[in-house]
């Protein structure tokens, strides 16, 4: 199915808020994670932030040897699949390590525009991709919480990866009773295995709704 050209709606200050996930050096050319040309959502992230009242960053934040990282499993290597008492896990190369540069938001990302910085992955013996929940789909970061505080009902979601942390948190989101915009322009993927389309066909399912070109502020 194909993305659609342009969202639904144009943006709602009072009920819409972007969300911004893991924008960090890791994930970025260069990085311990590195996705392909993730930098090059920086500047169109900055672009989309003035549209938003409410501006979300997600920050992976692993303490050092964590579960999640193949170094931690001695003759496992990255990209393999391991089963955690959660669950299937694929193990990474260390990556956002509390405290390095690695785990620092990318240098141009804009952000004294956010209002709430949600930082997970930092229990040792639980991966988290969701900006809601952690891997064992069970523990709740709380951005559920605030959201509904706020009366926020609808996300922009942006950011990396487009097939891990940005689809969890979407369908979460959605599973969460939120409606869901992912902005594709403003996204880049790991890609691991045919892992980009098989995560925008399950978005599309849950209602996720995937736009190629940024949003307009409404009138």
């Amino acid at each position: 199915m194909p993305a659609a050209a342009h969202p639904p709606l144009p943006i709602q200050r009072t009920t819409d808020a972007l969300l911004v996930v893991d924008v960090q050096n890791d994930f970025c050319p260069g990085g311990g994670l590195a996705v392909a040309n993730g930098d090059a959502v920086v500047p169109v992230i900055n672009r989309l932030m003035p549209q938003f009242d409410e501006v979300l960053l997600t920050q992976d934040w692993h303490p050092a040897g964590h579960g999640s990282f193949a170094s931690a499993h001695p003759g496992h290597a990255p990209f393999e699949t391991v089963q955690m008492p959660y669950g299937a896990q694929t193990l990474w190369p260390d990556h956002c390590v509390q405290g390095t540069p690695g785990a620092d938001f990318h240098a141009g990302l804009n952000t004294t525009a956010a209002r709430l910085v949600i930082r997970k992955g930092f229990r040792t013996g639980i991966d988290s991709y969701s900006a809601f929940f952690e891997n064992d789909r069970r523990t709740p970061t709380g951005l559920t919480g605030y959201l509904r505080e706020r009366g926020l009902k609808r996300l922009f979601m942006c950011g990396l990866a487009t097939d891990y942390c940005v689809a969890y948190s979407a369908l979460d989101a959605r599973a969460q009773g939120f409606e869901v915009v992912v902005l594709l322009e403003a996204c880049r993927a790991i890609d691991l295995g045919g892992s980009l389309d098989a995560a925008l066909a399950q978005m599309r399912q849950a209602g996720v709704q995937t736009v190629t070109t940024a949003p307009a502020c409404a009138a």
